[in-house]
C-alpha cells in the first residue's frame, strides 16, 4: 500500500478497530477514527496523529452528519473499515429484547449506514471496503443466537455489496475472525471449551489480516483459517451435527 492514503475506521476506540488504526498508521495511512467513546478517541487520535469523530453507527442520522463533515474535509477516501460491533450473549429466549435490537442496529445496520454515507467519497477504481464480520456469521450458535443472527445479516450484506460494487472498481472484502480476545469480547474467561480457548487470537492478528485482504485483494478471509474455515464448511454440509456440537462446546459462561 502506498503512504498517504485515507482510511475511515469504525469502532476504533478499542479492540480490532484500535489495532487496525494502529497498523494502518504504522504503514503510513492517514486515519479518521469513529466510535462512541470520546475520551478513548481523543487519546488514540492524539497518539496516532489521526482525526476522529464521535459516532454511533446505529444512528443513521448521526452517521450521515459525521460522513458529511468527513467528506467535506476529505472528498476522496481509499478505505472504509466497518468494524463497529457489540456482543449479544444469550439465547433468543433469555436475552434482553433491547440487546437483540441493539446487536442488529450496530453489527448489521451500522455497516449499511456507513457504506451508504461514505460511498460518494470512495475512490472509483481504487476504493476498498472491509466488513469485519465473524465466523459466527457462518455458524448458528444457539448460546449466542442474537449475535450470530446479526453477523449472518452482516455477512449477507457484505457479499451482496461485493457483487453490487464490483463493476465500479470498489472492492469489498469480508474478514471473518474466530474468537478474538478484546475488551468487549473477553473470550478466554467466557468460553467453556478448553480446546476452543487454544484458538483464541488477538486483535493485532485481525488487523494484519485486514491489511493483507486489501493489499492482496482477497474477497473473503477467515482468521485463522484453521480450524474456523472447516467449521464454516461443516455448517453448510452438516448443519445438524454442527448445531449439536455448538450447543455444548461453544457456549459461554455466565459469570
Amino acid at each position: 500500500m502506498s503512504t498517504g492514503r485515507l482510511a475511515v475506521v469504525t469502532g476504533a476506540s478499542s479492540g480490532i478497530g484500535e489495532a487496525t488504526a494502529r497498523e494502518l498508521c504504522r504503514l503510513g495511512w492517514r486515519c479518521v477514527l469513529l466510535a462512541r467513546r470520546v475520551d478513548r478517541l481523543e487519546a488514540l487520535g492524539g497518539e496516532l496523529g489521526a482525526e476522529w469523530e464521535a459516532c454511533d453507527v446505529a444512528d443513521r442520522a448521526q452517521v450521515d452528519e459525521v460522513a458529511a463533515r468527513v467528506l467535506e474535509r476529505h472528498p476522496a477516501i481509499d478505505l472504509l473499515v466497518n468494524n463497529a460491533g457489540i456482543p449479544a450473549r444469550g439465547s433468543f429466549l433469555d436475552i434482553d429484547p433491547e440487546r437483540i435490537e441493539r446487536a442488529i442496529d450496530v453489527n448489521y445496520l451500522g455497516g449499511v449506514w456507513c457504506l451508504r454515507a461514505f460511498r460518494p467519497g470512495l475512490r472509483a477504481g481504487e476504493g476498498h471496503v472491509v466488513n469485519v464480520v465473524s465466523v459466527a456469521g457462518t455458524v448458528a450458535f444457539a448460546p449466542a443466537g442474537a449475535y450470530a443472527a446479526s453477523k449472518h445479516a452482516q455477512l449477507a450484506f457484505s457479499r451482496s455489496t461485493a457483487a453490487l460494487l464490483r463493476g465500479s472498481g470498489i472492492r469489498v472484502h469480508t474478514v471473518l475472525p474466530g474468537f478474538v480476545e478484546t475488551e468487549g469480547f473477553p473470550q478466554r474467561t467466557k468460553l467453556r471449551s478448553r480446546l476452543l480457548r487454544r484458538f483464541v487470537i488477538e486483535a493485532d492478528d485481525v488487523a494484519r489480516a485486514i491489511v493483507r485482504a486489501v493489499e492482496q485483494d482477497k474477497g473473503e478471509v477467515t482468521v485463522p483459517w484453521f480450524p474456523y474455515r472447516l467449521v464454516s464448511i461443516s455448517q453448510a454440509l452438516l448443519p445438524g451435527l454442527v448445531a449439536r456440537m455448538a450447543a455444548g462446546a461453544t457456549g459461554h459462561r455466565d459469570e
